[in-house]
């Protein structure tokens, strides 16, 4: 099993690592988290600083509602929601985001989230050059074949089988 937790430096470098090494103009992370950092062998700040050392710039989102939320927990009737309060570490996502040359952007429903991600594309956008080329292959040949010998057959028939029945 999985613990519960949030392990925000560890999801960063386990994505910087996995990055690192692309040939692309813009190397980008988006850091979507709900929660403060509370697993994980990597404090997050060690791992903007190792985006930071591999030119990737990372945007950070913190989703959730102000104040409280429903949470499921364990009673002894089963599985009930109590309201929470939302904690998310907004100085730690802001500073990532600083350190890497990115930005802290706060969502508190997936109106504003979809805003966000909107956003984050129109910061992102690089001018590249794409060459298409296109094969073309005539298809005809077969059927207009296929019709040229129907209609031979049906001249020959039409002369010689079937030249009493007109």
């Amino acid at each position: 099993m999985i613990e519960d937790g949030t392990a925000i430096g560890m999801g960063l470098a386990t994505a910087v690592n996995r990055i690192k090494d692309s040939k692309a103009k813009s190397k980008v992370i988006i850091l979507l988290t709900d929660g403060v950092n509370n697993r994980g062998e990597i404090a997050p700040a060690t791992a903007a600083d190792i985006a930071k050392t591999f030119g990737i710039r990372v945007y950070t989102i913190g989703v959730g509602t102000q104040g409280t939320a429903p949470y499921p927990v364990q009673t002894p009737y089963g599985i009930q929601y109590q309201d929470m309060p939302v904690e998310i570490d907004e100085g730690i996502l802001q500073e990532i985001a600083q350190k890497t040359g990115g930005k802290y952007f706060r969502a508190t429903d997936n109106d504003k989230l979809t805003q966000v991600y909107k956003e984050i594309d129109k910061l992102e956008k690089s001018k590249i050059d794409i060459k298409q080329f296109s094969r073309k292959e005539e298809k005809y040949l077969v059927p207009a074949i296929i019709a040229f010998c129907l209609l031979l057959f049906e001249i020959a028939a039409r002369n010689t089988i079937f030249k009493n029945l007109t």
